[in-house]
């Protein structure tokens, strides 16, 4: 259940909500677990947000980029440098936003796995949803790494798989995985909006979840008898955290309360 400012009773006008945003909206308001916001402003910015994920991963699936482990990774040099691990680390006197944007208008030029590619899926997903100075005052020291995501994009982690939504940062484990593949030993994938998922490794691209199974489980031991499934385990950025910065770019809706409901409109 949504609640917001201590009311579960929000109501949005024509044209406030997407297909895609109702979608979300619908499925965590319909949950038994109570999701709570200070605001319906920072509620539309968490639906927002997702919306750009989902539309970052699928921007991502055709740039071109291709997959590659940390030791074969390759990125362009005019706004990335290297490090040893196969990391990328923000070339000195580079824009954030303009080294996030190259790797969707130049995919050719990167290789990387699928643990960085949801990473730069989010920050491509954040950098839509608010204002590009903002987002280079956030991220002067971009590093894509995992870890460092971690503390960066503020991520939450969540449980069960069940309440997983648009946006959200699933992980496919495949116990019985050939030592001899080490990157087959899961795959990280970004949930879409209509039962897809959008996954890095091996050129999987736009699939089916299915499809992701079926091709980890391909990479697993002859005598293998457990299936890739995924984990228990879901994360999404700070949603409440990054709302801060949105302020100014969209024109607000209007949003009054009146009595127990709260109504979302259209100015």
């Amino acid at each position: 259940m949504i609640v917001v400012g201590g009311t579960n009773k929000v109501t949005f006008g024509t044209g406030i909500l997407t297909e895609r945003t109702h979608a979300v909206f619908r499925t965590k308001h319909n949950s038994p677990l109570r999701y709570h916001y200070d605001s319906a402003a920072t509620l539309l910015f968490e639906l927002t947000l997702r919306s750009n994920i989902v539309e970052a991963a699928r921007a991502l699936s055709q740039s071109g980029a291709y997959f590659a482990d940390f030791e074969h990774s390759f990125c362009n040099p005019v706004y990335w440098d290297r490090t040893r691990e196969g990391k990328f680390r923000l070339r000195s006197g580079a824009s954030p936003h303009d080294a996030i944007q190259d790797i969707f208008a130049n995919g050719k030029a990167y290789a990387f796995e699928c643990s960085m590619a949801v990473i730069v899926v989010l920050h491509k997903g954040l950098l839509d949803t608010i204002e590009k100075h903002h987002y280079d005052a956030l991220f002067t020291d971009l590093f894509l790494f995992d870890e460092n995501a971690k503390r960066d994009l503020q991520l939450i982690d969540r449980r069960p798989i069940q309440e997983a939504v648009a946006g959200d940062i699933l992980y496919v484990q495949n116990p019985d995985y050939d030592p001899a593949i080490p990157w087959a030993k899961g795959e990280n994938v970004v949930m879409l909006d209509d039962e897809r998922f959008f996954g890095h490794g091996y050129g999987l691209g736009v699939a089916s979840a299915e499809d992701v199974m079926t091709i980890l489980n391909k990479q697993r031991l002859p005598e293998s008898t457990v299936s890739a499934s995924f984990t228990d385990r879901f994360v999404h950025p700070d949603f409440a955290y990054f709302a801060q910065w949105t302020r100014r770019r969209y024109n607000q809706p209007l949003i009054a309360k009146i009595g127990d409901w709260i109504h979302v409109e259209k100015i």
